[in-house]
């Protein structure tokens, strides 16, 4: 069974095939070159946004370890007597609680952190776009004249 070509091979050879044409006009390399490192930015953006994910997973289950052993606590604390107390019953129950909401408020600031570092990546890759594009519309500094090259 063959595996398909990765996206950036897949590039390559697309971009050897169209320079094999020489097209008039069209200057092929920076053009895949653009697009390889979109590519690129993409995967980094995938790679961030997984290990974000894992690290969310990883730390909702220690959260719920966590929980469910302050559960199984407060069970056997119940059957011993605690519970005839209602203060000392209520403050386990206001800790576990606390506990809780600390973990759930760590699990937003794990994923805005995550989200906000592969929107960077993205978001840089579209700067470079930008820049190329512009880049593009400029003559090459040998064609401009000479009021060109004194006021760029």
């Amino acid at each position: 069974m063959e595996l398909a070509p990765s996206p950036v091979n897949l590039l390559g050879e697309i971009a050897k095939t169209v320079e094999q044409f020489r097209l008039p006009g069209l200057n092929a390399g920076p053009l895949f070159e653009g697009r390889r490192k979109d590519i690129e930015a993409i995967a980094e953006a995938n790679r961030i946004a997984l290990s974000g994910m894992q690290e969310l997973a990883r730390k909702q289950s220690e959260i719920l370890q966590a929980t469910l052993r302050e559960l199984q606590e407060l069970v056997q604390e119940a059957r011993t007597g605690l519970a005839q107390d209602p203060t000392k019953f209520g403050d386990l129950v206001q800790k576990s609680l606390q506990k809780t909401f600390c973990g759930m408020r760590d699990l937003a600031e794990l994923a805005r952190k995550s989200q906000a570092e592969a929107f960077r990546v993205v978001g840089e890759r579209m700067l470079g776009n930008i820049e190329e594009l512009r880049s593009s519309f400029r003559p090459p500094k040998a064609e401009r004249t000479g009021n060109d090259a004194q006021s760029g």
